[in-house]
């Protein structure tokens, strides 16, 4: 029997997302796959799932886009009520983000606007909106980075972004708890993604000075933190909210 009948995971067209996704529906969730401009690679994303037995369906979502909430909620709610015979997810991964990067002189209204705008305003509100529509006992991941807890040069706007949704991960928790909902935010370190561009997967240099400075000696992979997430919305994960778990083998410790 699946533990998690239907997961919801933003962002799901690539990268951390879809590891995500594949590691849900390999312990037996229906995954809905997220994605705001990438449609082919989200339904690459539902395919690889269908392909290895599960059932997934990809729908657009843009998360700095706070007034299509009330129709996607509809959309959504109709469509795994036909799909799926009900009308409640049991995980939501909010995963989709955007990452601009500068040093103080060269950050502008419109990138810290942005930031502000999809990385906690977006993720905030669309708790909001699915929440009713979570079942009792549900959980929510809310994916931060290991850089609210080390510093890098021009990540200044991001990190705040990223703790702030710590922050309210666990003002949250408190508020979700009577309704057995546990609410976690989970913090990746170096990962070769194509986040930023692929930046960490396609640079060898940096790839190879960050994992210098990892207690495992290299950086990780996406379906790592795939695999990470899916174990802490399990069963055996049940007796811990409120927390940041930061999946980085050791980062710059």
């Amino acid at each position: 029997m699946a533990e998690h009948r239907i997961a919801l995971v933003t962002g799901a067209n690539r990268g951390l997302g879809r590891s995500t996704a594949l590691a849900l529906a390999h312990r037996d969730a229906k995954v809905v796959v997220t994605y705001r401009d990438g449609a082919a690679g989200a339904a690459e994303t539902v395919q690889m799932i269908q392909e290895a037995g599960g059932d997934a369906v990809a729908k657009r979502l843009d998360i700095s886009d706070v007034g299509s909430f009330a129709t996607f909620t509809t959309e959504l709610t109709d469509e795994i009520r036909a799909r799926w015979a009900s009308g409640k997810l049991d995980v939501l991964v909010n995963n989709a983000g955007i990452g601009l990067f500068g040093r103080l002189e060269d950050v502008t209204v419109e990138s810290f606007d942005a930031l502000v705008h999809t990385n906690l305003r977006g993720t905030f509100f669309l708790i909001q909106a699915l929440v009713p529509h979570l079942a009792e006992g549900g959980r929510i991941i809310n994916v931060s980075t290991s850089l609210t807890r080390h510093v890098s040069p021009g990540t200044s706007v991001y990190s705040a972004s990223k703790a702030a949704v710590e922050a309210f991960s666990r003002s949250l928790a408190a508020e979700l708890g009577p309704r057995g909902i546990r609410i976690n935010a989970v913090a990746p370190g170096p990962s070769a993604t194509d986040f930023n561009g692929g930046a960490m997967r396609d640079d060898p240099e940096l790839r190879g000075a960050l994992a210098a400075q990892t207690a495992l000696g290299r950086v990780g992979k996406p379906e790592e933190i795939g695999d990470a997430i899916a174990a802490l919305t399990s069963a055996d994960m049940r007796w811990i909210t409120a927390e940041r778990i930061e999946v980085s083998g050791g980062a710059l410790l």
